[in-house]
């Protein structure tokens, strides 16, 4: 889009300036002035007639988009030298790869376009008209482009992939899956094992793909290097690199796996990775594994943000530092629909999908929050930030919205889907990264490319797919950086959110993984041992105000007639009586969040009181 240049108004606004990036490139390291929705020139001086027009900038600036609700600038080129005398017409390759300058005066209605065919850095080889000097600086116009141009800084953007889940029986074949992820521009893709079908199709794509070893793994991935390699061999280096494997996520939400698997993890993923170092693919493919945001003790406010105290010690500073020597990154799943859909009379819907809103500050260090997406991304930051883990870059491999859900499913629609799954598209790609890591461009992973009709659950796990298995859109949002650039949020006349403020609170803030139900409850924490689980109990049958009856010899939940099972209903009492807020599932380290019905017994735990 041109900037129009008005001789009357020295102040220019226009809305978006987007660069074109060829099928091999990714929509990366683009000149960060193209990365923002809205962008001011300010002309100090500008003299034309038929044969040159003189255009003297001060200054260019952008919008802060996303910092403040009110307008706040900041400077990104500074030229006060620069003047630039052009012939009419003239258009001046900077490079032949990486794109123009187009400077077309006329009497009525000069402009100025700035075009990119290729997002490269920035070698300039000007080549221009013998003609053209620079009046004002008495040299070259190459200097006088390179006092321009020279300041634009490189800075990496964010990248949209989509998880691939096969749940179903009515899905279409891996190669028909890869020709619609290549049409729709989606160049990145998680998958959910390592299925021989799916790899081979995707060989030769382009895409970038992550694969799982599943949880039902990872015993023995820690337990034997020989395993270790074996699946490496068969599953990684068997594809690669005509298969374009970037990452191998080492277990899913292991936190919250029942089946314990959680001392397993972190020497599954250091076997797994010394298995990349014998087949020398370690410099190309890294180890991780995505954590529930069930991980997080505290998640409200974001700068309080920080990991379970039982998880720290055992699991997360061994990972973060695995993390830190290998050079890789932190996997988080999250999904503001949960946080939403538990506490809808606090949550606005608007905060919830990247809509218009008031904001949010966060009374610790003042930030100023516009969704619940960042909030929830700010606090697993915080917690790293807390352990002196600042370095760890992350990537959310999971985050979605459903569009249908049953009646007490709160906020699934298609209409809140896609307002969500397209905000937050160009939300990625437009740049930008949270209040508390401005610069932390994200990699995000939507959930998930298909509705997938045997998933188990209510009706909303069913219904999460951008696409229907006949491969038709479930709605209609972009996925590229090109197709951001027409995007509207088409919100209905009637929709909009009025109840609730936008601040979270503790369940609802971000501290939940996906969940068959949308709802949590609090349980008891078998490992901090039974004089503190007696402890707790105490309090929260006492002074605490849970009701305990279902618990008394006789009664319906007495059986099993275990602490943990006892402490696990008085908690969860607690907690559900409290109305889930911060802090009400804690009882000094012996209980925390779960997003599965717990189960002790023919004992139900309820959600309210």
């Amino acid at each position: 889009m041109p900037l129009l240049i008005s001789s009357q108004d020295s102040s220019l606004f226009i809305p978006y300036i987007f660069p074109t990036a060829t099928p091999d490139e990714p929509h990366c390291q683009i000149p960060s002035f193209s990365r923002l929705p809205a962008h001011i020139v300010h002309v100090e001086e500008m003299e034309k007639d038929d044969a040159l027009m003189l255009i003297k900038v001060r200054s260019i600036r952008m919008w802060d988009w996303g910092k403040s609700p009110e307008p706040k600038w900041r400077i990104v080129v500074r030229a006060d030298s620069a003047s630039l005398a052009l012939p009419a017409s003239a258009s001046l390759s900077l490079s032949a790869t990486f794109g123009f300058l187009s400077i077309s005066p006329d009497t009525q209605n000069p402009t100025i376009s700035f075009h990119f065919s290729l997002p490269l850095p920035l070698f300039f080889s000007a080549l221009l008209p013998k003609k053209v000097k620079s009046r004002a600086m008495g040299s070259s116009f190459i200097t006088s482009l390179v006092l321009l141009i020279s300041v634009f800084t490189l800075a990496d953007c964010g990248s949209v992939g989509v998880n691939y889940g096969r749940i179903a029986n009515n899905l279409p074949s891996a190669t028909k899956v890869v020709e619609l992820l290549k049409s729709h521009g989606l160049n990145r893709v998680k998958v959910y094992d390592t299925d021989p079908a799916v790899l081979h199709a995707l060989s030769g794509s382009g895409i970038k793909v992550t694969v799982d070893l599943p949880n039902e793994q990872l015993f023995a991935a820690a337990k034997s290097t020989s395993f270790a390699n074996s699946w490496v061999e068969r599953n990684v280096a068997a594809y690669y690199p005509h298969t374009e494997i970037e990452a191998i996520a080492v277990g899913n939400e292991v936190f919250v796996d029942p089946h314990n698997t959680t001392k397993f993890l972190v020497p599954a993923m250091k076997n797994i990775h010394e298995a990349l170092v014998k087949f020398n693919l370690h410099s190309d493919i890294k180890v991780s594994s995505p954590i529930a945001l069930s991980a997080l003790q505290n998640s409200y406010p974001s700068s309080a943000g920080s990991f379970r105290p039982e998880l720290i010690e055992p699991v997360f500073k061994p990972m973060l530092d695995f993390l830190r020597q290998t050079g890789s990154f932190l996997m988080v799943n999250a999904y503001p629909f949960f946080a939403y859909e538990s506490n809808t009379d606090v949550i606005s819907l608007d905060y919830a999908l990247f809509r218009e809103n008031p904001g949010v500050v966060d009374p610790g260090n003042g930030l100023r929050y516009f969704s619940l997406f960042d909030a929830q991304i700010d606090a697993v930051f915080a917690a790293m930030s807390a352990l002196k883990y600042d370095d760890i870059k992350l990537v959310v491999t999971e985050t979605g919205w459903p569009s249908k859900g049953d009646e007490n499913e709160n906020g699934a629609s298609i209409e809140n889907a896609a307002a969500y799954n397209g905000n937050l598209v160009r939300r990625i790609l437009t740049g930008g990264g949270t209040p508390l890591r401005p610069k932390a461009d994200l990699t995000v992973y939507l959930f998930a490319l298909f509705n997938e009709n045997k998933k188990f659950g209510p009706t909303s796990e069913r219904n999460y797919g951008l696409f229907y298995p006949n491969e038709e859109k479930v709605y209609d949002i972009p996925f590229t950086l090109e197709g951001v650039k027409n995007y509207r949020d088409k919100r209905s006349p009637v929709a909009g959110n009025q109840q609730g403020a936008a601040a979270p609170v503790n369940g609802g803030g971000g501290s939940v993984s996906k969940s068959t139900t949308g709802n949590t409850w609090c349980v008891a924490n078998g490992e901090a041992g039974k004089a503190k689980l007696q402890a707790a109990l105490d309090y929260a049958c006492g002074e605490g105000g849970a009701d305990c009856h279902s618990i008394q010899p006789g009664a319906t939940c007495y059986d099993p007639n275990t602490i943990q099972a006892h402490a696990s209903f008085a908690f969860n009492s607690y907690y559900q009586k409290k109305g889930r807020q911060m802090g009400t599932c804690y009882f000094g380290g012996a209980a925390y969040v779960v997003t599965q019905p717990p189960k002790y017994g023919n004992c139900e735990f309820p959600t309210g009181y």
